[in-house]
């Protein structure tokens, strides 16, 4: 079983930065895309961005040019640059393990990987 560990989160005012680290526990590479997705206060589950073995990325309408998704397949690791925020972008940030292709995984709304991390507040303040 894959387990992911999230580091990086905190409160930053309305267009400053902050990157999201991901560690997985084992060597995914080939076998899982890693990727990221939010879930705010009251809203639905949002995917945000995620990327295959071989550096192809896909994003959500909502952060692209905003948000850079990059991975260090040596170290089993994600990570989520994200630039611009916006108070809109508070959220606990999941990692997220998926098996699928990148083009198959449903960003936005209604994305359930086979495994996700236990998340990190990202608190973006107007």
């Amino acid at each position: 079983q894959v387990q992911l560990s999230e580091s990086g989160g905190g409160s930053v005012q309305s267009g400053g930065s902050l990157r999201l680290s991901c560690a997985a526990s084992e060597s995914i590479f080939g076998k899982y895309r890693l990727g990221w997705f939010r879930q705010g206060p009251e809203k639905k589950r949002e995917g945000v961005a995620c990327i295959a073995s071989d550096g192809s990325t896909k994003y959500a309408d909502s952060v692209k040019g905003r948000f850079t998704i990059s991975q260090d397949n040596a170290k089993n690791t994600v990570f989520l640059q994200m630039n611009s925020l916006k108070p809109e972008d508070t959220a606990m940030y999941y990692c997220a393990a998926d098996s699928r292709p990148v083009w198959d995984i449903p960003l936005g709304s209604g994305w359930s990987p086979d495994y996700q991390g236990q998340g990190t507040q990202v608190t973006v303040s107007s």
